[in-house]
């Protein structure tokens, strides 16, 4: 099997369509089936076309032998801002079909999500409400958005994810995301925080949790550094190649769906990688031009 963006799409769309997409029997059939959506979607992510506008001049170029029908912007971005939850059942189908859904181990971590850079945005914005105001300690810099919480295999596969105001309580919003998805988590995790959530997965999940020992705390587990790489790497993809912070959302639901947009074409390039026997799983170099 070749391991290319044409390969890729083509692989992905027979996937959507036959394991996630819903059947449509009442009403005339559209242009652009779910399953087309997405693929074009994971397209100009992989590609590297943040603006809507760009990317619909240069698919009818790059990518008119496999569509049949391309929408305009305003029908593309509508499209794809109701998307989201089909989005998220697509990227949960996808890590079930990679060997590293049944391993015994988990990654959590959390990142910031910005939607504006000025207070004249924040103030006219969509998102006002549904934002906030937190700090990046990566960064050392203040922003104005969500906190995206990812749970990853160990080489990157998303498993469940969700967006999360920057000031509400990070052990508050992994709790909430872990028990919501109960049914995702085997039987351990990486995660980062305190004693009050490592006793939370051990009650509520049946999990084990492994964390940084604190100063005042007996060696256990040591600094974890090696493992924290691990799933920064995973949000340096996301951020350095899938370019997670230009996702130009302006409403919940449109930043929802991007942000979703980023992850389904991480999970992709994934789950192809595997397919064809690529040896580095995350890496979405074949599938950028």
């Amino acid at each position: 099997m070749k391991t290319n963006l044409d390969a890729l799409l083509a692989a992905l769309y027979v996937f959507i369509d036959d394991h996630v997409a819903p059947c449509r029997r009442i009403g005339r059939p559209p242009k652009l089936t779910d399953a087309e959506l997405l693929c074009l979607a994971v397209a100009q992510v992989l590609l590297g076309f943040p603006s809507a506008r760009h990317w619909i001049r240069f698919a009818h170029a790059r990518l008119g032998h496999l569509f049949r029908y391309l929408p305009q912007q305003s029908a593309y971005n509508k499209r794809l801002n109701a998307a989201g939850p089909l989005i998220s059942a697509v990227i949960e189908a996808l890590a079930r079909q990679v060997p590293t859904w049944n391993d015994s181990l988990r990654l959590i971590d959390s990142t910031p999500l910005p939607c504006a850079a000025s207070r004249e945005t924040v103030k006219r914005s969509g998102l006002a409400g549904h934002c906030g105001y937190g700090f990046c300690r990566s960064h050392s810099r203040f922003f104005w958005g969500f906190r995206l919480y990812l749970v990853t295999t160990a080489e990157g596969m998303p498993v469940t994810w969700c967006l999360a105001n920057p000031k509400t309580g990070e052990r508050e919003v992994m709790a909430a995301l872990l028990e919501r998805d109960h049914h995702l988590v085997h039987q351990g995790q990486v995660i980062l925080a305190g004693k009050e959530f490592e006793a939370f997965v051990a009650e509520r999940l049946g999990a084990h949790l492994v964390r940084p020992d604190r100063k005042d705390e007996p060696v256990r587990h040591g600094k974890i550094a090696r493992v924290r790489q691990w799933i920064e790497a995973v949000i340096d993809t996301l951020k350095g190649q899938l370019s997670l912070e230009q996702h130009g959302g302006r409403t919940p639901a449109g930043v929802f769906a991007r942000t979703g947009q980023r992850l389904l074409a991480l999970a992709a390039g994934i789950w192809h990688n595997w397919t064809t026997g690529a040896p580095i799983k995350r890496s979405p170099i074949a599938y950028d031009h």
